[in-house]
């Protein structure tokens, strides 16, 4: 079974802007294109797991949810990096027509997470969860993996609603760097 770190997308990777979409409004947050070359090159997997309701919303596509995808695996190609799977949640339960449904997918609950173990032969138990909102990080521990908090996004304000058993690093990098 393999390692992996699975990592939030807006706040954790990229830097935080509200239902981002737009190739031309994405900036990596400092540090990030380092953080996952060095996972690469400790042969961790790294697997993105994020919500994106703008979707269920009606605020953007989810063609152009994995054309975000596809740039960002495009600019950390330029650094030396790579995402081995990109996972999303199109949901939110006051979505629009068939986005508007409960599921297992949508953080906190584990269901990315799980489906990446079935389907990546990943063992959770040796996985770590790296987010900058409570939902990642219970959504780790639903899953039973290690968590860590950044700070970047939304996490200086979630910090003090996360558990002694949840590390906190102040970004990706500081975080992968107690990692590997």
């Amino acid at each position: 079974m393999k390692r992996a770190v699975f990592l939030d997308r807006d706040g954790t990777i990229n830097i935080e802007k509200e239902y981002l979409y737009r190739v031309q409004d994405f900036e990596f947050i400092p540090g990030v294109p380092e953080a996952i070359r060095l996972l690469n090159q400790a042969g961790i997997m790294v697997v993105v797991v994020t919500n994106q309701s703008g979707v269920a919303r009606g605020y953007y596509t989810e063609e152009d949810v994995e054309n975000l995808h596809r740039h960002i695996s495009g600019e950390l190609g330029h650094h030396g990096a790579h995402v081995d799977v990109w996972l999303y949640c199109p949901h939110h339960p006051s979505g629009r027509g068939s986005y508007a449904l409960p599921c297992n997918c949508r953080k906190p609950l584990p269901g990315m997470l799980q489906e990446a173990a079935v389907t990546y032969d990943i063992d959770l138990g040796n996985s770590v969860m790296i987010g900058d909102k409570t939902a990642d990080i219970e959504a780790g521990k639903a899953a039973g993996c290690r968590t860590i908090l950044v700070r970047t996004g939304y996490g200086a304000d979630d910090e003090h609603r996360v558990g002694s058993d949840t590390e906190v690093s102040d970004n990706l990098l500081t975080a992968v760097k107690l990692l590997v």
